[in-house]
């Protein structure tokens, strides 16, 4: 233990419980004191000073978190740790929204507790502490909508803690913005935020971008090379799209979470490691541990703190508010305000997407308002690709931007561009690609851009229409 001779206070009513966490203290040097119950526990801080209490949820006379509360309005500055039920997630959360340093959930080993002290003394967190307020970095996450509210709430709450955490949603809604948030709100905010992509490469690649590898560990490795786990050392790494990652790949990574270590493929000597750990995923884990598709133990070892995210067409109140946030980002003090027909329309579309299929519209119709600033644009949700469905909507009078953000003739677009009854969704897409490619000079990055697809998607589409045009890029 790297934190000794610390006076620390234990509350809780099991006699079992009292012997095992003084005993493990009591090895890394620190004088313990044990109490039985929440008010005894309150007597002895208002009679000694402690560097630390230690507390169980549940105990007579007072409770854990009528203990916290008490700490709290009396202003005694020692920090809290609480000892919470398994899966007592609200219990572990709301400990956190009043003020505890940190959870430890039971059953725990004595290295477990260790850790979390350790962690709880270190003078990072110290620092952290000392200050009344952090300033929040990182891309601002805009809401009113209360479900929402209760998220942003749980996450800046659950980041002063070192738990892991599960955040769910469909793509689009913000899980790596919630992410952020953790860690910018975390005493690890001064330390690396790394983001894995675990879809985006085979399990074989994706092993030596986590855990690294040593020279002349396969064909092609000629020099070692640091994994993502040891670039975010002291900081936090995401593990983005962790449903995808190879059940063989799983193992390995449960391994690095429970022992903390990691092994570069064709290393000798593990690694150790500390950091903080947030996975996401726009599926439902739960299904695919049953189905075979994910295993049951990394599972229960990442959900510690679930999060899930709803998708904005649960949270309508925060569509103008995100329209009127991207209009002035992309349109600056010239952003107009739209007419109630247009915002009917866009609060009654079902966006699949979420917020980034609303931003990409947002940022579509910036730019196609621009050059010979046309009395009208078009938000062009046509979203064929996924639903099938298609949505014109016409903004009167939208203000233009600087004209070296304009693609090449992308004034034409929207003089070219006719939607009238009869047409099929399908020709209705095939003439918005060929147009917006008419509209850039065939440069396809930027055509994809516009039309807020990948350029796989655009080529795909392309081969399928015959079309020949050049393969420009920015």
């Amino acid at each position: 233990m790297t934190q000794k001779g610390l006076r620390i206070l234990v509350a809780d009513d099991d006699p079992q419980m009292q012997l095992a966490i003084s005993a493990t203290l009591g090895r890394g040097g620190h004088d313990v004191v044990t109490v039985g119950d929440g008010q005894r526990a309150l007597e002895t801080l208002e009679a000694e000073l402690f560097d630390l209490v230690i507390s169980d949820q549940r105990m007579p006379e007072m409770t854990g978190q009528e203990l916290l509360a008490q700490i709290q309005k009396r202003e005694m500055p020692v920090p809290f740790i609480m000892i919470t039920a398994h899966g007592t997630i609200n219990q572990a959360v709301e400990a956190m929204q009043l003020g505890a340093a940190d959870f430890i959930s039971k059953p725990f080993s004595a290295e477990e507790l260790e850790r979390i002290v350790d962690r709880v003394m270190s003078p990072e967190n110290r620092a952290f502490r000392s200050k009344s307020k952090r300033a929040r970095r990182g891309k601002p996450i805009i809401s009113s909508d209360p479900v929402m509210i209760r998220v942003l709430s749980v996450a800046e709450a659950v980041a002063r803690s070192d738990a892991t955490v599960l955040v769910q949603g469909e793509s689009g809604t913000g899980k790596e913005l919630i992410a952020r948030l953790i860690h910018t709100s975390s005493p690890r905010a001064e330390q690396p935020f790394v983001a894995v992509n675990c879809a985006a490469l085979p399990a074989t690649l994706l092993e030596s971008e986590l855990f690294g590898h040593e020279k002349g560990a396969f064909t092609g490795a000629q020099q070692r090379k640091i994994g993502k786990f040891e670039m975010a050392q002291g900081g936090t790494i995401l593990l983005d799209e962790i449903s995808e990652m190879d059940l063989a790949l799983q193992a390995k990574l449960l391994r690095v979470l429970q022992e903390r270590e990691v092994d570069r493929v064709g290393g000798r000597d593990p690694i150790t490691i500390d950091v903080r750990v947030i996975a996401t995923t726009n599926r439902n884990l739960e299904d695919a541990v049953r189905n075979g598709l994910f295993r049951a133990d990394l599972f229960y070892r990442l959900n510690v703190i679930p999060i899930t995210l709803p998708p904005l067409r649960e949270r309508r109140g925060d569509i103008k508010l995100l329209i009127d946030h991207f209009m002035k980002q992309y349109l600056a003090d010239s952003a107009p305000e739209l007419s109630p027909e247009i915002l009917r329309a866009l609060l009654n579309y079902r966006w699949p997407g979420n917020v980034r299929e609303l931003q990409n519209a947002v940022e579509r119709a910036a730019i196609l308002s621009q050059g010979a600033a046309p009395k009208e644009s078009d938000f062009l949700l046509h979203n064929s690709f996924t639903d099938n469905s298609a949505l014109k909507v016409e903004v009167e009078h939208v203000a233009s931007v600087p004209s070296e953000q304009a693609a090449p003739n992308v004034s034409a677009l929207s003089d070219s561009l006719q939607i009238s009854a009869g047409v099929t969704v399908q020709e209705m897409e095939r003439r918005l690609i060929l147009e917006t490619l008419k509209a850039t000079n065939d440069n396809r990055t930027q055509a994809a851009k516009l039309l807020g697809i990948s350029i796989r998607t655009l080529r795909n589409k392309l081969h399928e229409y015959g079309h020949s045009g050049a393969d420009q890029s920015e």
